[in-house]
């Protein structure tokens, strides 16, 4: 079920800086090996030696950072993350996975997937970002209701309420997903870039610290190889051909 662990997390942060730092890469897909998407942290392991996350039953002091040094370390690195990332989601995303899928810019779900902020439903809290996340994409109200009532809901459900994007028959999400990823990283790699953390950073800025942003943004593209080919194959009335 793609349940959290300390390895699973730190192999996941890695990937994303790699993919941060790398400029050859335009776009990132995740989605979850097997039947599901994520089902978010071990609950079998609580208690044990192998709970590293949650560390229930042990002293506040040995708890006091244990998810600061292991699930944070992921949504901070998808935070730095410039580029589309883009969430295929394939099954259960419940608790801690639907966090992980709210992470994404833009979520394409299969018709199978299932979702749950599930944290209520074993008396805990969204200890990974959710309860951050969730309301800046269906809204304050929408994301108590789906928190206080742990409910499951299904796809449709999701795309009613515009948690994801879009619904596709199950046996072609990673197609779907693939193909709309591809046609960002056709785009223009810096006014894509940029694009991306204008709109992030304007949900804590002011309209004019929004359009002082924007100008000097606009200073950079301008200057961009990519916006003189835009440009010019708008007056030549053609498909723009942007720097890979």
């Amino acid at each position: 079920m793609n349940s959290f662990s300390a390895e699973l997390l730190s192999e996941w942060e890695d990937a994303l800086r790699r993919a941060a730092a790398d400029d050859g890469v335009r776009a990132v897909i995740v989605t979850g090996a097997g039947r599901a998407f994520c089902a978010g942290a071990d609950l079998q392991a609580i208690g044990s030696e192998d709970d590293r996350i949650l560390m229930v039953g042990r002293s506040a002091e040995d708890r006091r950072n244990s998810l600061r040094y292991t699930v944070h370390r992921v949504p901070l690195a998808v935070q730095q993350l410039d580029k589309p990332y883009i969430a295929a989601i394939n099954g259960a995303a419940t608790g801690a996975g639907m966090d992980m899928a709210s992470m994404a810019d833009i979520r394409i779900a299969s018709a199978q997937a299932r979702f749950a902020m599930s944290y209520v439903n074993v008396g805990l809290i969204p200890g990974d970002g959710g309860a951050w996340l969730l309301p800046r994409i269906v809204g304050l109200p929408r994301a108590l209701e789906l928190l206080w009532s742990g409910e499951l809901f299904g796809a449709d459900r999701a795309l009613e309420i515009g948690y994801v994007s879009k619904v596709v028959p199950h046996e072609e999400l990673i197609a779907e997903t693939r193909a709309y990823a591809l046609r960002l990283a056709d785009g223009p790699r810096i006014a894509m870039q940029l694009t991306k953390r204008l709109v992030y950073h304007a949900m804590g800025q002011t309209f004019p610290e929004a359009l002082d942003a924007a100008q000097a943004a606009m200073t950079i593209v301008q200057s961009t190889e990519d916006a003189r080919e835009g440009i010019r194959a708008f007056q030549e009335k053609r498909k723009p051909s942007f720097e890979r």
